[in-house]
């Protein structure tokens, strides 16, 4: 691989690129398909073995486990008729704040209408050059008030496209570092079971008191001296309220705006969308809860965020324990 100083260019129609590198239309490099939504109004489609991805868990990122599965049925009877094998790259198409957005799965999965599934011969040199052309491709499907990209649109998408020999070298070397993040994120789950085990066995088992008196509260037996309280008692509560479907921009005008799930990372937010106009705000260390579909999902708040109404923000000055007691009560917050 070459640095730029020692390479020769040339202009071409998406602007200038190395002289040994070609333009090629996404048509003409891989193979793109979509999927499906199997019926709501049919519960034994879902709930099943088979992962099924939507495109708001495409992030950037690499996809392990879909939050939604399908039966073989549902399968049957709707468009999400391919399981795709890992290595496949996804690719959301329809409406801000996530078109454009791209996955490698490390998992089988089927996906919905929402996205594309790209087959080529280097799929992790198509995932690092849609990020870096994301901005071009959005450019082009700006005409629409959600910003949707059609299949044809991103069949017809020119992206520069070098030998393979150098896609291989590029993706290997940006794959290094995504590895090294990734490993990072595998030992910080690992801090973070232990650190919910513990939680759980002081303030939620309550074994360091079992010797001493308990009371009765409308939680059961919790050791004398303590409370219960409302929610509302220990944090103030911000409900997110969404801004108009033309303030969503991925050009860094505004504030980093967060809708939902789609925008939570493992533990702080992970948006590269911004919203251009005042909105619902949420502080530095308030605790992130989402409350539509999938409700319950939590984040940490590391900067200024504006949040959609998929999102609540909860401030309080013991925002470390409240994160921890919801994070342990996650499945009956989810029951709601």
């Amino acid at each position: 691989m070459k640095f730029r100083w020692e390479t020769e260019f040339k202009e071409t129609e998406i602007g200038e690129i190395p002289r040994d590198w070609e333009v090629e239309q996404i048509k003409d490099i891989a193979k793109v398909t979509t999927g499906g939504t199997p019926s709501r109004k049919e519960p034994r489609y879902w709930n099943g073995k088979i992962n099924w991805l939507k495109s708001q868990e495409v992030n950037d990122n690499y996809i392990y486990e879909t939050e939604e599965k399908i039966s073989e049925e549902g399968m049957k009877n709707s468009n999400a008729k391919i399981i795709y094998p890992p290595g496949t790259l996804v690719i959301a198409i329809y409406a801000a704040p996530t078109a454009g957005r791209v996955s490698i799965l490390k998992t089988f999965t089927t996906i919905n209408q929402a996205l594309a599934a790209l087959e080529s011969k280097n799929n992790k040199f198509l995932f690092y050059s849609f990020i870096a052309n994301r901005e071009r491709l959005l450019l082009q499907a700006s005409g629409a008030a959600q910003q949707n990209l059609n299949l044809e649109l991103l069949k017809e998408f020119l992206i520069p496209y070098p030998p393979l020999p150098e896609q291989n070298r590029i993706a290997t070397i940006l794959s290094y570092f995504d590895d090294l993040i990734e490993n990072k994120k595998r030992q910080n789950e690992i801090l973070e079971k232990t650190a919910m085990a513990i939680f759980k066995n002081w303030f939620i088992d309550f074994e360091p008191f079992k010797d001493g008196e308990f009371v009765d509260s409308e939680l059961g037996k919790i050791p004398k001296g303590w409370e219960v309280k409302k929610l509302k008692n220990f944090a103030y509560i911000t409900m997110g309220q969404s801004p108009p479907s033309y303030a969503y921009n991925e050009l860094g005008l505004g504030n980093p705006f967060i809708q939902g799930k789609g925008q939570f990372g493992k533990y702080t937010p992970q948006t590269n969308v911004y919203c251009s106009v005042a909105g619902k705000k949420c502080q530095e260390k308030d605790i992130l809860l989402t409350v539509r579909a999938p409700i319950g999902e939590l984040n940490i708040a590391d900067q200024e965020y504006i949040i959609g109404r998929g999102v609540a923000s909860l401030r309080s000055n013991c925002w470390c324990y409240l994160f921890l007691f919801l994070s342990s009560s996650n499945e009956k917050l989810k029951s709601y």
